[in-house]
């Protein structure tokens, strides 16, 4: 037997590379659909709902928390049912919500589901103010601004 051929034998390397590539794209592919499998949900359920809202804004002086200030009507316009506790309008030049008094809400839906064409009124409204809706994600507790206005001066 001549050592100098067998040390420079090389039918073995090609199968042996082969295997060892087709292991690392098997476990690549696993890994890139199982993510895509066991992420997707999540993403499902993380998307605002679409729907539009219209404000009207009222002055009428009110005092909300000793200090005065207006009223607006929020309208659900068009778009998805949405869940009133799902919901929640907020001002920015107030701390929390607008209208609510130790978490308990001033203006009120007028049923567990808010549909197109209902509406509620919000008092504490401060000239200028930036009036938001936003949605609460009930699973995940991330929060989107899917409507927004601004209070005349």
């Amino acid at each position: 037997m001549n050592f100098k051929e067998l040390l420079t034998e090389d039918r073995a390397v090609s199968p042996v590379i082969g295997v060892i590539l087709m292991v690392a794209i098997t476990v690549i592919l696993a890994a890139v659909i199982g993510t895509f499998v066991l992420g997707l949900g999540d993403q499902v359920s993380e998307n605002a709902p679409q729907a539009s809202f219209s404000f009207d804004f009222s002055a009428n002086g009110s005092t909300f928390n000793g200090e005065s200030g207006d009223n607006v009507t929020v309208t659900h316009e068009g778009g998805e049912t949405l869940e009133a506790s799902t919901i929640d309008v907020e001002g920015s030049n107030t701390s929390g919500s607008v209208g609510t008094t130790n978490g308990v809400a001033n203006g009120n839906w007028p049923s567990d589901t808010i549909q197109s064409g209902g509406s509620s009124e919000w008092a504490g409204v401060n000239s200028g103010e930036t009036i938001r809706v936003i949605w609460t994600n009930p699973s995940g507790g991330s929060t989107n601004t899917i409507a927004r206005s601004t209070a005349p001066q």
